[in-house]
């Protein structure tokens, strides 16, 4: 692959990511919602959970205890970009995973996460176990040729940027939704990272814990404005946590192993 095909395919990429465009996220055409984070311990947790049920309902996809589980097999470039613009308080940052649900491969989606202060966008194209499998292993050809963008334009960061798998993280979700202010409110409980290998498939693939067991990490999203009788129920200030990144933690405690 020549370097004028290369510099092609990037130009040709549906989301330009321009100045203009990174300081008004509103004026983009990708959606963007609001993201609050909260650290919370599980007694705190269970009352405002109560207080949820009322009023929101379940994620049509969970299961009859209302979670699901998430698998993530996050990437970054050969400077560690994603890792060192969230440790250095970059506003304006993006990061690629590979995301599938209670360890199945029906339903597979490569992922970009783009945030913007307290803003979040996320673009997402489908894959298959066998395309998933083959990026795993440094097959990166068949991505030139999708006909979904962010597929190209992975291919570029993997090719350019030699994007390489980090580390997988494993976790818990039980997600609530309201549909006024297209609102959701997660809780994501058991957060581990997982080690030895990128395995995405396998069910029995070791992991170590990246929070403490008495803690959960409570996510708030919405698009537009947020009901204040769902506002009131959320936490203090003090418990708000936006530096927290399922990535850097698990990342770092796998770091902490090797070394």
């Amino acid at each position: 692959m020549n370097i004028k095909k290369l510099i092609n395919i990037k130009n040709n990429t549906t989301n330009a990511l321009t100045d203009e465009n990174m300081t008004a996220p509103q004026n983009q055409k990708m959606t963007y919602r609001h993201e609050l984070k909260f650290l919370m311990d599980l007694s705190e947790a269970a009352v405002l959970r109560s207080n949820i049920v009322s009023i929101m309902e379940p994620d049509a996809n969970t299961g009859p205890d209302n979670c699901y589980k998430i698998r993530s097999l996050y990437f970054d470039d050969y400077m560690n970009s994603a890792y060192q613009e969230k440790i250095n308080g970059v506003p304006y940052r993006r990061k690629y995973r590979i995301r599938c649900y209670n360890d199945k491969d029906d339903f597979i989606r490569l992922e970009r996460k783009i945030k913007n202060g307290q803003y979040i966008s996320k673009q997402s194209a489908e894959l298959t176990r066998e395309q998933t499998e083959a990026i795993i292993a440094g097959d990166y050809e068949f991505l030139l040729h999708d006909p979904q963008p962010l597929c190209r334009e992975f291919y570029f960061e993997c090719t350019a940027k030699q994007m390489r798998p980090r580390v997988i993280v494993d976790y818990e979700r039980e997600p609530y939704v309201f549909e006024h202010g297209d609102v959701r409110i997660t809780f994501d409980m058991n957060v581990r990272a997982a080690v030895l290998k990128f395995d995405i498939f396998d069910e029995l693939l070791p992991s170590i814990p990246v929070m403490d067991p008495a803690h959960l990490l409570l996510e708030v999203k919405f698009t537009g404005f947020m009901p204040k009788f769902i506002k009131r129920m959320l936490p203090s200030d003090r418990h708000l946590s936006l530096a927290f990144s399922k990535y850097i933690m698990a990342l770092e405690q796998v770091m902490r192993m090797q070394f």
